[in-house]
């Protein structure tokens, strides 16, 4: 108390004299904050020399009355700061900053929120200079002085979430870039609200992201979405607005809409010379992009000049040690490139190289491209021991980056971005079919990239499905995923189209975060190389990686698209790569619209009809053009494992004929693999239960009774309408019923039955959509075995070919024109001809067509075997690595082990024969050719068309079937 009592006592004694003190502190203060505001003015219309001025006045106030380490004349510092940051005197503006935050730590006060700008500034400052860890380094400071004090300033508090964010993004790390990014826009929404220009920078940041990953769509409704807001508030004339518009130029180039691109170029470099000067690096990145807007449309002296001119700025600057300089370097050389002036491009370029790797990491985008443009280079020169050393560092790049994208990407996203890849695969096996020196690079880069996304796809469902502590969350993304497929199956005019997308943004939402958080799922993506799978085969064994590529020389792209085999043998030093034709040698296979008769596939599989048909070569057999060139290889080779790429997806390799009287069936024991990555990782099917469950003898009218006002489609094949019995919209047409699937699943019961196999029949009214889509569903295992007798469908996606503009896109059967090509794909259910039809389906019913999309969504982890027995089952879009998307990719995302399907429209009586044959072999037969044992499936199936083929069917009426695993 008496300690208490003194104290009191002493700031009673001294309150007169602080009064006044503190009137003087009071004066000073307010006057030098006036004087800041001055400055601030100056800053809006870029007098910074009057800036300068006013702040030195103010300096020297806080000096004299306070003197250099008060919190006064740090504030003026930080002012002093901001002039040179806004100068883009980056070397001034971070000594004045940092001058400022000793002051401001060294001041009793300790203000917390003055030293946490500071932060944001020098950290902003690093990442324009492209010091991206010592920007990092500010900016996780900053954020930990303002986690616990969000709401003092919450705009702040984002802002530096936005400059983590495109320090992530800059270094490629964009699983984090999106997440500080969303983070960012979620705290501006709470604060500030969606229509206010900081929400609308936040936007720009998440649409470059996106834009680069070539989502391209989406950016562009982030930047249209940021650019109204900015209209809203009439800021049409800030730097931000140009940069925005700058980011939209750049979106358009990417989707070649050059005039638009260069009307966006134009007007944000118009309003950056006039607000920034034509010394500014803002200014030089948008005269730099409307340099290689130019470049690509050809211009290429415009093009040159505004290189040189963003360069020069760009060096002045920042310096040469900077991402920007670097880049327009490599654009300079390109120039020098394309004029066949390729010692000076080779010389820029190998100068950059070292500076660019040590700025940016062997893994940034920019520093392969650099790689990419010297490969070109160096192929011009033949040089292909340099080449091989530079390709190597770009496809192990290459790698890192679209595995590390596969841990946070949908598999929508992840589809667009694994483009760029297959791009640099064309190059390397391009460069191979000239120097044969890339074989090993060229393999493993087929191990890896070739079903990539499927793979993904299949590991995160089966890993799910392990995982307990997601199972709420997975079963939440499957409903929203069903609720899409019945969306995605309701013509566009009656969407809604607001809760479309929201559906389709949580469905993703919930995708990324099941793909973050689920256990070991990191792990599934493993690089398997040539070595391991060689070490799997045995003596008598080959595998073969089919491959097509964009053929490129040195100097630009053709229009050829090539196929070659990669072969790996056991007692080969390296895989052997074979040349095989262009793919316009198999024209006669693209006419996908054509009707499938039966003289079209005996002809194809058969030496006196001579195969495809090449557009300016003589005819060729299949033989001849796919397995002659490998032939010579296969001395002692029993069993191959292949994978095809492609065209050759539509091809049955076991039936391409090598004589009147032998295919290669005959002389090879031939096993499908979409990857033969398989080989070394097996597909994993726990068989928990000796169940079936059988589809056939299908009713597709709701009633079991056909409309008089409506035709039916004469058939005796599984298969597609016949387009010339209906009208383009394929309303009005109907399935027919197929008696001889009744049949057939009747023969299968009887064949099962002996192997006391659980047999369930599905037929007639039964054989709903939602009695298959109950299999494997609410935790139970779907079965061992799944055979389904029905028509099925694929239609070609209409904008590839041309048939678009042709018909209403509004009014047409939705199955046939749907952007989602796993909806084009299908199986028809009972009742299906009514939705076929485009009639109004029973309220909580299912619409009888089960698409390849919804059967991805199901739980068939415990199923060994699939048997579409229905038409043009093993169709679909081919999409360069990722093969095929249809119902094979459906069946093989849902976790199925064995898959048989159809490349043609099959004839009823005959499916049923081979089917009954097959199970035969595969569940009863034994016999001295397989040791006693029974045929595995691969073994029976291919028995099973053999003995077709030997009691005198032609290939037409066995041959449709293939076998998947």
């Amino acid at each position: 108390m008496y300690i208490q009592f003194i104290l009191i006592g002493l700031i009673v004694f001294c309150d007169s004299e602080l009064k006044a003190q503190n009137s003087d502190s009071l004066i000073i203060n307010r006057k030098v904050d006036s004087l800041m505001q001055v400055v601030q003015d100056y800053l809006d219309i870029f007098d910074f020399q009057k800036a300068l001025e006013i702040n030195s006045a103010a300096e020297t106030i806080a000096l004299q009355k306070f003197g250099h380490y008060s919190y006064l004349y740090g504030k003026t510092s930080f002012n002093r700061g901001r002039i040179y940051d806004h100068k883009s005197e980056f070397t001034n503006a971070v000594k004045w900053y940092l001058e400022s935050l000793s002051i401001f730590e060294e001041t009793k006060i300790k203000p917390t929120f003055d030293i946490i700008k500071n932060l944001n500034k020098l950290g902003n400052i690093y990442r324009i200079l492209g010091q991206f860890e010592i920007a990092e380094s500010c900016l996780l400071e900053s954020l930990n002085l303002q986690e616990s004090q969000i709401e003092a300033n919450p705009i702040e508090f984002a802002f530096c979430l936005n400059n983590l964010g495109i320090i992530y993004f800059s270094l490629s790390q964009y699983e984090n870039a999106e997440l500080y990014y969303h983070r960012a826009l979620s705290i501006k929404e709470k604060s500030v609200g969606k229509r206010h220009p900081d929400f609308a920078v936040s936007l720009n940041c998440l649409a470059n992201l996106y834009s680069t990953l070539e989502n391209y769509q989406k950016a562009n409704l982030l930047y249209l979405q940021a650019k109204e807001i900015y209209d809203i508030n009439q800021n049409t004339k800030s730097a931000e607005y140009a940069l925005l518009l700058n980011n939209l130029g750049i979106n358009n180039l990417q989707q070649n809409n050059f005039e638009l691109s260069e009307k966006y170029y134009l007007k944000a470099i118009s309003i950056q010379h006039e607000l920034l000067g034509n010394e500014h690096p803002e200014y030089a990145t948008s005269i730099n992009n409307l340099a290689a807007l130019y470049f690509k449309i050809g211009k290429l002296p415009q093009a040159d000049s505004l290189f040189l001119e963003a360069s020069s700025i760009w060096l002045k600057t920042l310096g040469e040690a900077h991402p920007e300089y670097l880049a327009s370097q490599n654009n300079l050389a390109a120039i020098y490139f394309a004029i066949s002036n390729f010692e000076k491009a080779k010389a820029i370029l190998k100068k950059t190289n070292a500076i660019c790797k040590k700025l940016l990491g062997e893994k940034h985008p920019d520093y392969i491209l650099n790689l990419i443009n010297l490969v070109s280079i160096y192929w011009l020169t033949k040089d292909f021991d340099t080449i091989k050393s530079y390709l190597s560092e770009v496809m192990s790049a290459e790698k890192t980056i679209l595995y590390q994208a596969s841990n946070y990407l949908t598999e929508f996203e992840l589809s667009k971005f694994i483009q760029n890849f297959s791009e640099k695969q064309n190059i390397a096996l391009s460069i191979n079919q000239e120097s044969l020196n890339l074989n090993e690079i060229c393999f493993d880069n087929a191990l890896f990239f070739k079903g990539f996304i499927l793979n993904a796809s299949v590991q995160l469902n089966r890993l799910i499905k392990l995982d307990t502590k997601n199972y709420e969350k997975l079963q939440f993304w499957k409903h929203c995923n069903q609720n899409l497929a019945t969306l995605y199956a309701t013509k566009v005019v009656d969407r809604d189209s607001q809760n479309f997308e929201s559906l389709i943004e949580i469905a993703n939402t919930l995708e990324k975060e099941l793909i973050q958080t689920v256990k070991d799922f990191k792990k599934t993506n493993m690089q398997v190389y040539w070595k391991d799978v060689q070490n799997k085969l045995t003596n008598k064994e080959a595998a073969i990686e089919f491959v097509s590529y964009s053929l490129s020389n040195s100097e630009f792209n053709t229009d050829s698209i090539m196929y070659a085999a990669l072969l790996l043998k056991p007692d080969e030093s390296q895989p052997i790569f074979i040349s095989l034709f262009e793919e316009k040698s198999l024209d006669s296979l693209l006419q996908l619209n054509a009707e499938r008769k039966t003289d079209y596939v005996n002809n194809l599989y058969s030496i006196a009809g001579r195969g495809a048909v090449a557009l300016e070569t003589p005819k060729r057999t299949l033989y001849e053009m796919i397995w002659e060139p490998i032939e010579k290889y296969m001395e002692g080779i029993k069993t191959i494992y292949f994978s095809p790429s492609g065209l050759l997806h539509r091809i049955n390799l076991d039936a391409i004929p090598v004589s009147e009287s032998e295919t290669l069936a005959d002389k090879y024991r031939l096993i499908e693999l979409n990857s033969t990555r398989q080989l070394v990782i097996p597909d994993q099917v726990e068989i928990v239960n000796n169940d079936a469950v059988l589809y056939g003898g299908i009713q597709f009218e709701a009633d079991t009774t056909f409309h008089k006002n409506e035709p039916v489609i004469a058939s005796r094949s599984r298969g597609e309408l016949s387009f010339s019995s209906v009208d383009s919209s394929l309303r009005g047409g109907s399935w027919s019923y197929l008696p001889g699937t009744a049949r057939e699943i009747n023969s299968i019961e009887s064949i099962l039955k002996k192997s006391k196999v659980k047999i369930t029949l599905k037929t007639g009214n039964g054989a709903t959509e939602e009695s298959f889509k109950n299999l494997g569903a609410n935790n139970t295992s779907s079965p061992r075995i799944l055979h389904i007798a029905t028509h099925g469908y694929f239609f070609e996606d209409l904008i590839k070919s041309s048939q678009k503009s042709e018909i209403n896109s509004q009014n047409e059967n939705v199955f046939k024109m749907s952007d989602h090509p796993m909806l084009r794909s299908g199986l028809i259910m009972a009742g299906g001809n009514a939705t076929w039809q485009g009639k109004q389906t029973i309220e909580g019913r299912e619409d009888g067509i089960l698409t390849a999309y919804e059967i991805s969504q199901m739980n068939l982890s415990n199923t060994e075997l699939v048997v579409l027995s229905a038409c043009e089952t093993g169709l679909g879009d081919i999409q360069g690595n990722e093969g095929v998307y249809g119902l094979q990719r459906a069946f093989k995302i849902a976790g199925a082990k064995y898959l048989i399907m159809s490349l043609w429209q099959v004839p009823d009586k005959q499916t049923s024969l081979l089917m009954t044959t097959f199970y035969k072999k595969w569940l009863n037969a034994e016999g001295p050719d397989n040791g006693g044992k029974k045929m595995t499936i691969p073994d029976a199936f291919h028995a099973a068309q053999k003995e077709l083929r030997e009691i005198g069917l032609d290939p037409y009426q066995w041959a449709g079937f293939v076998l998947v695993e």
